[in-house]
């Protein structure tokens, strides 16, 4: 028996290469990803006296905690800062007045982040104060309610979708649809069609329990997140797709999926802030699209972003959806096109 398995392993070259690059990928997501100590803060200075401040700032005891202020606008105001917290452009700012402190104003959306922020702030002692914006306690589930919409979403898309389209394969359906007059991509839309309702659904179910349950806010504009969901949900079903035109049975497409979600959750700040990993492994999880469907869904939900602070995640996303369903139909097409050619030669024969 045990010689037995060994045969069937060799044979079964995924289940092999599981073995090996599964632990390969969690050694080294872990290694370079698994940190929640976010040692430099992003900033901004505004207000009459930025420059000073800054300096007065720079000029404190060295702590753990960095400030990297990447820009200084005298011009600008308190409001202005505001609005750059909430287009996520930095971690904290920095507000002059003509009189009083300086104030630091910081993103609670970023947990991290703001801890580390408020280590800051203990260092600057009495020559400033802070206010936390946008998650004035640091609630955890304020931040991971909408992270999780886009998790399920990412579930619902890739695992049942694959699984889905490979039981209809071995069940002899593809032979049954290369005789019948559609398009690739038409098979493709009515078979996707119930799993994208079904994971609007949840997106809904998720949202409205977690704002009931966790006294989560909504402070944005809801058609902005219908349509950010409609995207992802695009890609994340047409990498289902995918998976199905790659397995040959349900094991295989769980295998395959599982290889995709563990970067999509691991690498995606979902769990651990991307500022806080390796540069090499962040630049994973720019590529990832939860990554950026996380930043709209928080975006939207606790800083009242708009379009013009959330356009560019919202058209990666739509690149992303574009490149993948495009390449689910083609690879989609070429699964197909074996059963057709099988059926037009029967029907000549039969002729």
């Amino acid at each position: 028996m045990i010689l037995k398995e060994f045969r069937e392993l060799r044979r079964d070259r995924r289940t092999v290469a599981m073995l090996v690059v599964l632990p390969l990928l969690l050694l080294t997501i872990f290694g370079f990803a698994a940190n929640f100590t976010v040692d430099t803060l992003t900033a901004v200075a505004v207000g009459p006296g930025a420059a000073d401040a800054t300096a007065q700032v720079a000029a404190a005891p060295a702590g753990s905690v960095a400030l990297d202020v990447r820009a200084v606008r005298p011009d600008a105001d308190r409001a202005a800062a505001v609005a750059d917290l909430a287009a996520d452009r930095y971690d904290l700012a920095l507000v002059t007045t003509a009189s009083g402190p300086p104030e630091i104003l910081v993103d609670g959306t970023n947990l991290f982040a703001a801890q580390a922020a408020d280590v800051l702030v203990a260092r600057l002692g009495d020559a400033v104060t802070s206010e936390t914006l946008f998650n004035p306690d640091l609630t955890t589930a304020w931040v991971m309610v909408p992270a999780l919409i886009g998790l399920i979403l990412t579930f619902i898309g890739t695992i049942i979708t694959s699984i889905g389209l490979v039981k209809e394969r071995a069940a002899g359906t593809l032979e049954q649809l290369a005789v019948m007059p559609l398009r690739p991509v038409d098979v493709i839309v009515g078979k996707i069609a119930p799993y994208f309702l079904l994971a609007a659904a949840d997106m809904v179910l998720v949202t409205v329990l977690g704002m009931l349950l966790f006294d989560v806010p909504f402070r944005g504009s809801v058609a902005l997140l219908v349509v950010a969901g409609a995207v992802f949900l695009l890609v994340v079903l047409g990498i289902g797709v995918l998976i199905s035109t790659v397995s040959q049975n349900a094991g295989q497409a769980i295998q395959a999926a599982i290889l995709v979600l563990l970067p999509q959750i691991l690498l995606s700040g979902f769990i651990f802030p991307l500022d806080a990993m390796a540069p090499g492994v962040r630049w994973i999880g720019y590529v990832l699209p939860l990554t950026w469907f996380v930043k709209i869904s928080q975006g939207v939900m606790l800083r009242d972003a708009g379009l013009d602070s959330l356009w560019l995640p919202l058209t990666i996303l739509c690149g992303m959806a574009v490149l993948v369903f495009g390449a689910a139909v083609l690879r989609f097409r070429a699964s197909i096109t074996p059963h057709r050619s099988r059926a037009a030669r029967a029907a000549g024969v039969s002729r």
